[in-house]
């Protein structure tokens, strides 16, 4: 069976703590979440476990992604000597459309329209939730991280499928039109 992986991971630092987008090498990771078809399996990791996480989306047979590629990887990066975009096959889907239609799309624009699904929170607030875990060692504060994660995993990975099963997704173009881009997935 293939291994596709589906990956997304949560920062403990934004842009602007960090000198700007350019500086993902220095957000640190505060969550890390895979779905392996293979193994039928949610992983989660925190950042000092990125070792066994690089261990597996280097086994995948696909790794799948919403701005993975663009982003995600580059704050993986500081954790292996490798380039880990060039260690592993990818599919980003934000990348993908992107180059469709020649402007970035929002997960939650073609989840919602597409599938009906919402995101369940911000990045931002995951952000909020690392710093209340700093100051105070909750757990729950890394639960709900873990939770809002595990749920983009989900999303990416129903929005995928959906392309795959019907050579289109779909997305609101921000004027309340649904648009429909073809997909080779």
């Amino acid at each position: 069976m293939q291994d596709i992986v589906y990956f997304d991971l949560e920062t403990r630092r934004s842009a602007a703590q960090v000198g700007g987008w350019h500086q993902t090498a220095k957000m640190g990771i505060s969550v890390s979440v895979t779905y392996s078809t293979k193994l039928d399996e949610y992983r989660i990791y925190t950042e000092e476990e990125t070792g066994a996480l690089i261990d597996q989306l280097r086994g995948a047979d696909l790794v799948v992604g919403y701005n993975h590629v663009g982003f995600d990887y580059g704050v993986v990066q500081p954790h292996t000597l490798w380039n880990i975009g060039e260690m592993t096959r990818n599919l980003d889907l934000c990348t993908d459309l992107s180059e469709k239609i020649g402007h970035r799309l929002k997960l939650d624009s073609v989840a919602t329209a597409s599938l009906g699904l919402t995101k369940t929170a911000e990045g931002t607030d995951a952000l909020k939730w690392w710093a209340e875990y700093e100051q105070t060692k909750e757990v729950s504060k890394l639960i709900d991280i873990a939770y809002y994660c595990c749920y983009d995993v989900k999303v990416t990975m129903a929005v995928h499928r959906f392309g795959v099963e019907n050579g289109y997704v779909l997305y609101d173009d921000r004027n309340g039109n649904i648009v429909k881009i073809a997909v080779d997935w």
